[in-house]
């Protein structure tokens, strides 16, 4: 991963592909002080250099991603988010945190085995 054009393109913005060419991708940025803007994204030169041969590739500077985590999503805004909660949050406020990132109600859905999980709660600090 690289950041490519720091505010605009570096790591966390989310973009909208609107086009895949063979050595560019051209796509509108979804987040940010940049948010509206086309961007088109080239192929860049990969190079590792922990190994003990040398070699090159050429790929997009891209994680592609149909989910997030629950840290990732913090400081996030989304029009609709779904939780899918198989297993219960491990951390204290990690399920108020992923339910607070869409503005109404009616746009959060949530998955729970049994229609509940737990949520991790400090009882002390409620005495």
């Amino acid at each position: 991963m690289r950041n490519l054009d720091a505010p605009r393109l570096c790591s966390g913005t989310r973009l909208r592909v609107t086009e895949l060419r063979r050595h560019i991708v051209k796509a509108t940025i979804l987040t940010g002080e940049a948010k509206g803007d086309n961007v088109l994204i080239p192929r860049i030169p990969i190079i590792p250099n922990n190994l003990p041969f040398n070699f090159k590739r050429l790929q997009f500077p891209l994680k592609v991603a149909f989910s997030m985590t629950i840290n990732k999503s913090q400081s996030q805004t989304l029009k609709v988010a779904g939780l899918h909660l198989d297993m219960p949050c491990f951390s204290h406020g990690q399920l108020y945190v992923a339910g607070s990132r869409v503005s109404k109600a009616k746009n959060l859905h949530v998955y729970a085995e049994g229609k509940k999980s737990l949520n991790i709660i400090y009882k002390s600090i409620l005495q």
